[in-house]
């Protein structure tokens, strides 16, 4: 979206309202003067009459936060801290645990863990509530307060308590803070087929995807018999290199649109020629921790029928949010777009479909863990298709092919049910001739996807 665009749709469509709108726009600005009237008595009343002294900047922020905070889950403003936390997300590292939390009345809930981190590697699940940092509680205080009490000194060590649905009794954790490197792609070949996980989408995911494709050839000394992007537990973040981690393995067609406000406001991306992937098989992971970007490049890569998307139903955050500066330390994020799959599927609430849904059956938690989504916030933005995803996610048989525990599968050294089963699929369509994704797809997958197209 660019600025310019705005600046002259407003520009017009002023001009060409003015004679007709007049009254109204007058009414309008009365309304207005009149709130913030009302709410400078507020905040003189609270400054002269509160029974501690306020700080005048204090109550501004917290006017502020809550005027966004009444917009949708993802809006909000930046000061000095949350604008530097932020840039250390995308470019950077820190001390911490590498957890990604929200907070869900008063209360701080885990999105997800960040593999390979002292989070991931003590067992923390998402729709984990963390109750007490080293004994201290923290229901009722901010989200800044708890993450800055998780952030700290590679080395140190904290106390967390957690409560689990389905577990009688609080978790007790102590985790040693690390450096958490914000290193977005990480690979290796598992059965003569390329794995690469992507933890972030942060600056130079999409140059370290096409790295990571070309280290895989060279490790193997020939191409791989597929690959398998891995994107379960990835809460998103930059929309350029989901762009162009999906432009990696398409050779043509469009890739995600944007749409705002105004019915002409429409942004599209679309691939350059040349599939890094030379054609080979992709799946795609997803699970309910991938958000935002995820779904970007899961989504374009179902609907070109480049890739098998396998997995359960994402995150479904399909909203848009632009860094505003108002000054050199501080920012407005705002909601400014929804984005749109190449068929025009809306992934706000629904999230994405997988074509073959696969439960993570080596999680001994999977079945009493309930799934945290984008529709479970507060005030998120409804999906205009309004389709019932729900439904289309329930189970009305027990599959026989996913009836193993946890138990069982370790017995046979599995570890990760889910990217087995991908692996051993994308086996099996090498040992096929002439298969393809579009003829692996289910027809279940298909049918799910129709309600969403335009």
């Amino acid at each position: 979206m660019k600025s310019t665009f705005l600046q002259g749709a407003v520009a017009l469509g002023a001009l060409a309202l003015i004679p007709a709108t007049t009254a109204a726009l007058a009414d309008g600005e009365a309304s207005s003067y009149k709130a913030l009237d009302e709410f400078m008595d507020v905040f003189q009343k609270v400054r002269s009459d509160y029974v501690e002294k306020v700080d005048d900047e204090k109550l501004i922020k917290g006017a502020i936060d809550g005027m966004l905070a009444s917009l949708d889950p993802h809006s909000s403003f930046l000061d000095a801290r949350d604008f530097q936390n932020l840039k250390t997300q995308t470019e950077g590292s820190y001390g911490g645990l590498g957890l990604s939390v929200t907070q869900e009345d008063g209360a701080v809930k885990v999105i997800a863990p960040t593999q390979d981190t002292p989070a991931w590697r003590a067992g923390i699940k998402a729709g984990d509530y963390i109750t007490h940092i080293d004994g201290q509680l923290i229901y009722g205080g901010t989200l800044d307060e708890a993450v800055e009490k998780m952030r700290g000194a590679p080395g140190t060590s904290l106390k967390l308590t957690l409560v689990r649905t389905g577990r009688d009794k609080p978790i007790e954790l102590t985790l040693t803070r690390e450096i958490i490197q914000l290193k977005p792609v990480k690979w290796e070949v598992k059965n003569n087929i390329g794995v690469i996980n992507i933890v972030s989408f942060s600056a130079n995911t999409g140059a370290d995807v096409r790295s990571a494709i070309r280290s895989i050839d060279k490790s193997l000394g020939h191409k791989p018999t597929g690959y398998i992007l891995d994107l379960r537990s990835n809460p998103g973040g930059l929309l350029d290199e989901a762009v162009t981690v999906s432009d990696t393995f398409l050779e043509r067609g469009e890739i995600v649109s944007q749409r705002g406000r105004a019915k002409g406001d429409v942004e599209r991306y679309y691939a350059k020629p040349g599939d890094d992937a030379k054609g080979l098989p992709v799946i795609v992971l997803v699970d309910a921790g991938s958000a935002s970007a995820s779904e970007i490049v899961a989504g374009a890569l179902q609907d070109q029928h480049r890739a098998l998307v396998m997995g359960e139903r994402s995150f479904g955050k399909g909203s848009v949010q632009t860094m505003l500066p108002l000054s050199s330390t501080t920012a407005l994020k705002l909601t400014t777009a929804r984005y749109y799959t190449p068929s025009g599927r809306s992934v706000q609430y629904g999230g994405i479909q997988p074509d073959i849904r696969v439960p993570q059956l080596s999680d001994p938690d999977y079945k009493n863990r309930p799934k945290f989504r984008e529709s479970d916030l507060r005030r998120h933005l409804i999906n205009e298709i309004k389709t019932d995803d729900k439904a289309l996610e329930e189970d009305v048989k027990d599959d026989p092919r996913f009836a193993m525990s946890a138990e069982d599968l370790k017995k046979k050294g599995i570890e990760d049910f889910q990217l087995d089963y991908a692996l051993k699929t994308i086996s099996r369509l090498a040992s096929t001739p002439g298969a393809t994704i579009a003829q692996a797809q289910t027809p279940k997958a298909a049918t799910a996807r129709k309600p969403g197209a335009k």
